[in-house]
């Protein structure tokens, strides 16, 4: 498991996808400090490998990555850390699409297909 806080190939997840589970890889985005945790064999791993960095619990939302995918079908809003009636999310998906909207920003942030010069 990983923290990202600066842009990584979109190679390297592919890599990590493989290894792990084949054709995707669980992440944990922390939208208020606009970092992720990628890697872990659950989210509840990366969720605590977050927390231990400073991160706040209700920030944290759990997605998984397809990287073989179309860039706007690659992310898929699902994790039972999602789960969270004190904040309105009933379901294991994200029910806000302003929250969806500002995961989906991130992950374009620090995963590309590029790293910039």
């Amino acid at each position: 498991m990983v923290i990202i806080d600066k842009p990584i190939k979109r190679s390297k997840v592919k890599k990590m996808a493989q290894a792990l589970f084949g054709n995707l890889v669980k992440a944990v985005v922390d939208i208020e400090k606009e970092i992720m945790a990628i890697g872990g064999e659950l989210h509840s791993d990366e969720e605590a490998l977050l927390l231990e960095n400073g991160s706040d619990q209700r920030n944290l939302w759990g997605i998984n990555l397809y990287p073989d995918v179309d860039d706007d079908q690659w992310i898929e809003f699902d994790s039972m850390i999602n789960l969270r009636p004190s904040q309105g999310n009933i379901t294991r998906g994200i029910n806000d699409q302003k929250i969806r909207k500002k995961i989906a920003k991130i992950v374009g942030k620090l995963i590309k297909n590029e790293i910039p010069t």
